[in-house]
This record gives structure tokens, C-alpha cells and sequence, in this order.
């Protein structure tokens, strides 16, 4: 009597009746559409009863009462039916509807084709209609969603929904014998990826029943696995199942901008790939004029292993900026920023007494640089290896002399237009930085009293004497002769040197490949020597050398056998002709004109898909 009295008694009644009709419901034995069923309401099933063998009734019970107790090969072999028997269901036009498990092997030949139609084949007793499944848990699958998007609103052409109706019941034969036959459209699996096809028509009664041959578990008409001609099983190809070691070696050849406003935008993971700490050691901002104080301050705030970065041309960066990046990045390695006009000695000073292991400073073109930071680089940062203060016009002797002897790891140091900069400087660097390699002092206050006290660098490979004033040829011979690592020489803009100098460059330099000499007081002579005496120079720049004719041309290609460059820019007698014959001649040197790097240009415009009448057309 409680549940009478209770709130909810008429609807416990209620559900206590539902539960007794679902116990009465009589389903088939064998759990859906079965032979049993097929064989007692096939429309070739009626003339069962005057069967010779036995009724209809009881031989499909019997046929069933097999067909269900079949779990192994062995036990297919203990129930073949007879030839008696087979010869019965064949005269009575149902051989098509025995399991091909229970027919011999002599027997298999005779079957002939099922000419019944599947749409019929369902069980017809209460109860064992389709049914729908339970909701699918997994995601929709690709083939899915693009079916659905490309049907639109026509709901006969769309796929079906997640929610789909379970296929009707395969006939009960091997999957190997239905596979065999092609035209009898059972045995073939869905999903198998082959067309779209087979996706559309996963509605018709064949494709259902194969599908349910296939995988009766299986919820969605097209799986996540779809299975290929050979029978594997391919996963989905996706992106984000390759390790993620992988996926931060991709993420590594793209730019700061490509990482932060493209591939971090994709997904969670990808952002937190983005972050990865790796991509945050090296820092590329260099021509991105948005860049301002505030974001060097969030990179400092969370990232503090920054060991290199680069802020070349982003005019809107100041000071405080920079210092807080030094002050937070104690582990900063390289430091580079060209043509940053508003920063000062402030920025260089912070990140000299922050970073003490820093190896690399670029800061050429900076108007306001002083000695005041060469002094605290050279009082802190004894690690520095390059420094190029190129066109920093308020740096002297001073700071230059403090730096070589705080710095004495130096390998290399370039200077550029530095006018405060005398022989003092290049004295102080070859006295306390032995290890130096590359040494630049274009355009400086530098003469040959200075230069010749690089002869003590035993370790000079190259040299960059470019616009010096007071350069005689006797310097530039005794630096050839003790320096013997000299591998590269550029005297460009030096009137004073002559075809003695560099016959004597020819010979004595051993190691030497590169030698510039655009507009030095050369002839003909100079490039004969070059090839009569040299076998390791490869380049050979003589641009805007007046005296140089198609002799000294065609003399240096034929007799320098290790010449793979000759630069003959604006070389008036040189005829043009005469380089055509050479380039045809001597296919391995590259030969430098106004009409040859035209012609270079040109090719590789066309490589890259160039043509003039798309650059007429835009």
C-alpha cells in the first residue's frame, strides 16, 4: 500500500506494467534476422510441407539448430549435410539458402546464385524490427562531416546521423565465400575507403547486411578505421599523432611571427608547443617596427633562459625595454641591434653587468654609443668573443683599449667608419687578443704603422683593410708572409697598392682564396701573376680597374687552374665579346659583368616562374 500512497504509485504501476510487456515479447532465438525466419516466410518457402525429406518446419529447425552450434572449422566438419539431403534442398530450388559451412566441397559447385531478394529477408516475428542503437560516444569521422556538409538540406542525400539503424542481419555464409562472389553484393564491408560510393549507399538493404557481416559491434556505418584492399586497418592520418619531438622540429624553421599569430591559433596543443621553452631561447624580432618595450618586458617576465636575441631595426624599442630583458635573461649569450638610433650606453651597460657570459654583441650603427659601454664590457664580460661597432661614431681609443684588455677571448672585431679609432686601438687588440681571427677596420683612422702589428696574430685568417689612407705595399707583403692562416685579403679602395704588391701577395700567400682589389691601381700584369703564381686563389675581384684589358682576362682564366670567381665590374676595357668567348670556354669560373649579372639575374627570374608579359600585365 505505500506505493499507493505515494506521489508517484500511479506511474510505479505503470512502469511495473511496461516491464511485463517487455518480458512477454517473444524475440528469435538467434537475436535478429536469422535463416530460420528467412526459410518460414521466404516467398519460396510455402511448398515446404510436401517435402519428401521432412516439413519445412522442422528441417529449417534443424538447419537453424546447426547453424547456431557452428563455432570452429571442426565443427562445420561434423555437419555437412549429405548428398541425400543437398539433393533434396536442391530439387526444392533452395540450395541458395544453406550456409556455405555446411556444404561439402564437392558440393559447392552446384550452389547456384541467390536470385531472392534481400529486402525481404527480415525476421517477420513481433518484436525483432530494427531497432536504433545507443548514442555513439565517438566522434564523427571525417567522412561523416564532409557528406553532411556537402548534403545540405536534402535530407534523402545526406548521411545518415550519429544515431544510425541497425543493418539487417547478413546471410548466414562465410565471409569468404560471399567475399568470392562480386555480383551477389554480400560480403562487402563498409568503410573500406575505396569510394565515396560505398558510403552513400550504406542506406540499401545489400550494403546493410554487409556491413553487418563485416562487424556486428559496430555502431557508425563508416569507422575511424577504415580497412584498405589488403585487409590492414590504417589509422587516420593526423598531424598531431607524430611525437612531439617531431612537430617542435617542424615548429622550429618558422619565424616568431609564423609561431605566435599563425600555428599557436590552431589548437591547445599547438599553443603549448609554441611555448615550448626552445623556441623562446632564440628570439628573431629584427624589422618588426610593432615591437615595443612592453613585449620585451613580458618575454623577460616568462621566459628567462632568452640566450640569444635580435632587435635590429625595431626603432620603437628604448631602453628600459632592453634593460629589463638583461636584468631577467642573466644566461644571455647573443645580443644584436643594428640601426637602433635611440638606444644608448644605458642598454649596453645594463646588459654588461647582467650578462656576464655573453659571447656576441652587434650594435652597429648606433649614434649614441660611448666608451662609457666598451669600459663596463671589457670590466664584465671577459667571455666576448665578437664585437662589431661599425659606424658607432663617439667610440675612441679609449673604450677600444679597455675592451681588447678586458676581452682577451676576442676573435673577432669589426670596425666601420670609425674615425676616433687610430693606430692605438689595432696596437691594443693584436698585443692582448691573441686569438684573433677576423679583424675589419674599413674606412677607420688606421695607417700602416697600426696594421703592422697584426703580423703578431698567428691565428688571422681574414682581414679587412678596406679605405685605409696611409696603406703602403711593404705592410700589406709582411702581413701575407708571417700571417700564414691569411685566407681571405680585402684591400678595396687602396690606390696605393700596385701589381709588386700583389705578386708578392700571389706568392707568399700559401693559403690565401679571396682577394678583392676594386679600384686599386692594377694592370694586367696583376691578374697574369695571380695565375702564374697562385694555385689556392678561388675569387679575384678587380672591378673599376681602369687598366685592365681582355689579356690579363683571358691570361688569369687559362692559367689559374683553382679560379672559380673573376669579378670584371665595370672594367671599360674589357670587351664584352671577349667574356662571351670565355664563358663558353670556361664554363667553371663565373665572370662578373654589368652584362653577365644581368644575364644571371634573368635566369634565375625565370627559374622562379618569372615571365614578362605577366610583369607587363600586373
Amino acid at each position: 500500500m505505500g506505493h499507493l500512497l505515494s506521489k508517484n504509485g500511479y506511474r510505479l504501476k505503470k512502469r511495473t506494467r511496461k516491464l511485463r510487456k517487455k518480458k512477454k515479447k517473444r524475440n528469435c532465438f538467434l537475436q535478429g534476422p536469422c535463416m530460420l525466419c528467412f526459410i518460414i516466410h521466404s516467398s519460396s518457402g510455402g511448398n515446404l510441407d510436401d517435402d519428401p525429406f521432412e516439413n519445412g518446419a522442422a528441417a529449417a529447425s534443424k538447419l537453424a539448430e546447426r547453424y547456431a552450434s557452428l563455432s570452429s572449422p571442426e565443427d562445420c566438419a561434423k555437419f555437412l549435410l549429405s548428398p541425400h539431403e543437398l539433393a533434396i534442398w536442391e530439387g526444392q530450388g533452395l540450395l541458395s539458402a544453406v550456409p556455405a559451412k555446411l556444404i561439402g566441397p564437392t558440393a559447392i559447385f552446384r550452389a547456384t546464385q541467390p536470385t531472392c531478394d534481400y529486402s525481404e529477408m527480415v525476421c517477420k516475428r513481433k518484436g525483432t524490427d530494427m531497432q536504433r542503437c545507443r548514442p555513439c560516444k565517438q566522434p564523427r569521422c571525417a567522412f561523416q562531416e564532409m557528406s553532411m556538409d556537402k548534403g545540405g538540406g536534402d535530407s534523402s542525400e545526406t548521411a545518415p546521423s550519429p544515431h544510425h539503424l541497425l543493418p539487417h542481419c547478413a546471410l548466414p555464409s562465410s565471409s569468404s565465400s560471399s567475399s568470392e562472389d562480386d555480383s551477389s553484393g554480400v560480403g562487402l564491408q563498409m568503410g573500406s575507403g575505396e569510394s565515396p560510393s560505398s558510403t552513400e549507399s550504406a542506406g540499401t538493404p545489400d550494403s546493410a547486411s554487409s556491413s553487418a557481416s563485416s562487424s556486428t559491434s559496430s555502431c557508425c556505418l563508416c569507422s575511424h578505421s577504415n580497412t584498405s584492399d589488403d585487409g590492414r586497418t590504417p589509422e587516420m592520418s593526423c598531424i598531431n599523432h607524430l611525437p612531439s619531438s617531431i612537430l617542435l622540429k617542424v615548429f622550429s624553421h618558422l619565424s616568431v611571427k609564423e609561431r605566435c599569430l599563425y600555428a599557436s591559433l590552431v589548437c591547445k596543443y599547438w599553443r603549448d608547443l609554441c611555448l615550448d621553452f626552445q623556441f623562446w631561447k632564440q628570439i628573431d624580432l629584427s624589422g618588426h617596427q610593432q615591437v615595443k618595450d612592453d613585449l620585451l618586458v613580458k618575454i623577460a617576465s616568462r621566459r628567462h633562459n632568452v640566450t640569444e636575441i635580435n632587435i635590429s631595426d625595431c626603432r620603437n624599442v628604448q631602453d628600459p625595454g632592453v634593460c629589463s630583458l638583461a636584468a631577467n635573461c642573466s644566461g644571455l649569450l647573443k645580443y644584436t641591434a643594428y640601426r637602433c638610433k635611440q638606444l644608448s650606453d644605458v642598454s649596453v651597460c645594463t646588459i654588461a653587468s647582467n650578462c656576464p657570459l655573453l659571447q656576441k654583441l652587434h650594435v652597429g650603427n648606433q649614434d649614441k654609443l660611448t666608451d662609457q659601454a666598451l669600459k663596463q664590457l671589457g670590466e664584465h664580460c671577459s667571455e666576448l668573443r665578437d664585437v662589431h661597432f661599425g659606424q658607432c661614431y663617439n667610440i675612441s681609443d679609449e673604450g677600444m683599449v679597455a675592451l681588447a684588455k678586458g676581452c682577451p677571448r676576442l676573435q673577432r672585431i669589426y670596425m666601420q667608419e670609425n674615425k676616433l679609432v687610430t693606430d692605438k686601438s689595432v696596437k691594443a687588440f693584436a698585443e692582448h687578443c691573441p686569438d684573433l681571427q677576423f679583424v675589419g677596420f674599413m674606412g677607420c683612422s688606421v695607417t700602416s704603422q697600426g696594421v703592422i702589428h697584426l703580423t703578431k696574430l698567428q691565428n688571422l685568417t681574414s682581414l679587412d683593410l678596406r679605405h685605409i689612407s696611409e696603406l703602403n705595399n711593404e705592410t700589406v707583403m709582411d702581413v701575407v708572409r708571417k700571417c700564414r692562416n691569411l685566407s681571405s685579403l680585402n684591400l678595396c679602395l687602396n690606390w696605393s697598392i700596385n701589381d709588386r704588391c700583389v705578386e708578392i701577395i700571389a706568392k707568399e700567400g700559401r693559403s690565401l682564396k679571396e682577394l678583392y682589389l676594386v679600384s686599386c691601381k692594377i694592370t694586367d700584369n696583376a691578374l697574369i701573376a695571380i695565375g702564374q703564381y697562385s694555385s689556392t686563389i678561388e675569387t679575384v675581384d678587380a672591378g673599376w680597374c681602369k687598366e685592365i684589358t681582355d689579356q690579363g682576362a683571358t691570361q688569369i682564366a687559362k692559367s689559374s687552374k683553382s679560379l672559380r670567381y673573376l669579378g670584371l665590374m665595370r672594367c671599360d676595357k674589357v670587351n664584352e665579346e671577349t667574356v662571351e668567348r670565355l664563358v663558353l670556354q670556361y664554363p667553371h669560373i663565373v665572370f662578373s659583368t654589368v652584362m653577365q649579372d644581368c644575364k644571371r639575374t634573368l635566369e634565375r627570374a625565370y627559374q622562379m616562374g618569372w615571365s614578362p608579359n605577366t610583369s607587363t600585365a600586373s
